[in-house]
């Protein structure tokens, strides 16, 4: 507002992200179809929002749900799918029994691991599921130069994304001519130092390298493993347990034999799944092989500790130096100083064929499948002759029903609707059926913004691949984003997905531009009276149309600007607008006063 009365061309659009899990249980309570539930909510809100005097851009307003609106994230896929940005796999997941439907990473919130929406424990569960290829894009999405964003949002995608630098190198098996695994290590210059291995309980090489004599204790341990989550398996503090293979690997830098252990703080999802195990200069390891009497040597010491090098087996903690670090018990390598000992030793791998310098990311792909109906569905079909085949770009929207029934039971409602799920192969003509999983909500709101300036493109038209999915000159003239308000809770879930698609659209030559808005702004949120977020569960919601209808509008909008900061938010306080109401009802009288007759 205060932009616009300065002069300047302002375009300050709405719309209804309206998909996901509300209005599908909406639907599973009330016994009505989700679609009905979402537009009757819609109208409300577009009634509450006008009469708070908003000034949006009503007539550039989008509803993700409408098929004219979701053909186009069905689009985006099929490119991503041609540019080997999207694909399937069978797959370990995150499972909300309570929601029935699986949950990406950023859904599952603390150390206790649940759902964000319902906070019920989440599960591990295999199924086939979807995914986007996010990591592609990890380095770049690391980068915000030319952004003015919160610091504190750049902080979480960095630490989310998670980069670091080492090296990977195999480690072959004792007596095998040809099975191997692989390690990644930031510390190349502590090698001589691996007394063990440990590999994830689920490694693939497991079953194939336990002795005869470990095969039964391995068996229990992997069973005990499977009832954990990862958060479980790798909390700070919580003892750290494993069994011994039997197997040896040999440490290729001196050909030492070193023996191989699975252990649940190694996750197979993670890296590679193996670790190698320096006791005497990392605390994880250092305790476990306190606990299984494993050696500690000491293969690096701070520059005062050459003239008396401690004893490993006198450690009562590991050496965990690194800046100026020396190397020492090494072979050639002893005098080694970091960062050149880094270099000497990385340089040595690469040279002699087992090792190469590598870049890993904690970031994992974006898991999209989700097993309910209320989404938009993933234009895919599956014949028994051709194989898993994509709907053609001229057949898009792939549309809802609008009688689905609705019983949450792991499965997509979509699975057991015979007119949705019966199709034809689009190569070959025969039987074919479709996939019956939906997106991530998530994905609505990835590419929402560019909407805005043009809603509802080319509608009711046929597509084709070769589409430009938006107006491409007002594009050009309102995009990036000058301001975006979100709040800091979508850090590493939508602050971090609309980055990646604006990126993934550029590389189609879709835009012109990499990064979706210039300056991102964290608002606060109005809590309830108990300063707790506002919830129906809570009792605790504040209901804008009784706040306007008693006090006006103006009276509302003031109080909300008093409350505090932008940035900060506060809790409710029904006193303090009271307080403004008597304010306003004193400057209104004032105004009114008849002006005193004079002689």
């Amino acid at each position: 507002r205060f932009m616009k009365m300065q002069g300047n061309e302002v375009f300050f659009p709405i719309g209804f992200d309206s998909f996901g899990l509300p209005a599908e249980n909406a639907a599973i309570q009330n016994n009505i179809h989700p679609k009905s539930w979402t537009y009757a909510n819609i109208e409300r809100m577009q009634k509450q929002l006008r009469t708070m005097g908003n000034m949006f851009a009503w007539k550039n307003e989008v509803i993700t749900c409408d098929p004219e609106y979701y053909k186009w994230s069905q689009w985006f896929f099929l490119r991503m799918m041609e540019e080997d940005l999207a694909y399937r796999e069978h797959a370990q997941v995150d499972f909300c029994n309570h929601c029935q439907t699986t949950l990406a990473r950023e859904q599952v919130w603390g150390e206790d691991r649940v759902c964000e929406r319902c906070q019920n424990p989440v599960v591990k569960k295999k199924l086939n599921q979807w995914k986007l290829r996010i990591t592609k894009y990890a380095d770049e999405l690391l980068d915000f130069e030319g952004l003015d964003w919160p610091e504190r949002v750049r902080s979480m995608q960095q630490n989310w994304i998670g980069r670091s630098e080492g090296v990977e190198f195999a480690l072959k098996i004792s007596d095998s001519a040809d099975l191997s695994f692989r390690v990644f290590t930031t510390r190349p210059d502590t090698v001589f130092g691996m007394t063990f291995c440990v590999l994830a309980p689920e490694h693939i090489l497991v079953d194939q390298i336990t002795t005869p004599e470990q095969k039964e204790a391995v068996k229990a341990y992997k069973g005990a493993a499977e009832r954990k989550d990862e958060i479980e398996r790798t909390a700070e503090g919580q003892e750290k347990d494993g069994v011994f293979t039997g197997a040896f690997a040999v440490n290729p830098m001196n050909g030492e034999s070193v023996p191989i252990w699975i252990a649940d703080y190694v996750l197979a999802s993670y890296g590679t799944g193996a670790i190698m195990a320096v006791p005497g200069h990392d605390e994880r390891d250092f305790h476990f092989a306190r606990k299984y009497g494993l050696p500690t040597p000491v293969v690096i010491v701070a520059p005062e500790q050459l003239d008396s090098i401690p004893d490993g087996d006198d450690l009562s903690e590991p050496i965990l130096q690194k800046e100026s670090s020396v190397m020492v018990n090494s072979l050639s390598f002893d005098g080694a100083v970091w960062p050149e000992s880094y270099n000497r030793v990385a340089d040595m791998m690469q040279k002699e064929g087992f090792g190469e310098r590598q870049i890993n990311f904690r970031l994992h792909d974006w898991l999209i499948s989700r097993q309910r109906m209320w989404g938009t569905p993933i234009p895919i079909v599956y014949c028994e002759s051709c194989g898993m085949q994509q709907v053609p770009y001229e057949e898009l929207p792939v549309v809802l029903p609008d009688d689905a029934e609705f019983k949450p039971t792991g499965e997509s409602p979509l699975k057991y609707h015979e007119g949705f799920l019966k199709t034809k192969c689009p190569k070959c003509g025969g039987d074919a059926e479709r996939e019956t999983d939906t997106m991530d909500t998530f994905i609505c709101s990835s590419w929402y913004y560019y909407a805005y300036v043009a809603p509802y493109w080319k509608k009711g038209e046929t597509l084709t691949k070769t589409d430009q999915p938006w107006d491409v000159e007002k594009i050009r003239n309102m995009c990036p984003v000058d301001q975006y308000t979100g709040g800091i809770e979508h850090a590493t879930m939508h602050l971090l997905y609309f980055r990646f698609y604006t990126k993934a659209l550029a590389d189609m030559g879709l835009l012109d531009f990499r990064e979706p808005a210039k300056r991102l702004f964290n608002q606060g949120m109005i809590l309830g009276e108990d300063h707790e977020k506002m919830s129906k569960s809570r009792g605790n919601v504040v209901n804008p149309d009784d706040l306007v209808q008693k006090y006006g509008t103006d009276t509302v909008r003031a109080y909300l600007m008093f409350l505090g900061p932008w940035d900060a938010g506060a809790p409710w306080n029904p006193h303090g607008i009271e307080g403004l109401a008597r304010f306003f009802k004193g400057v209104w009288t004032l105004c009114h006063l008849e002006a005193p007759e004079t002689a």
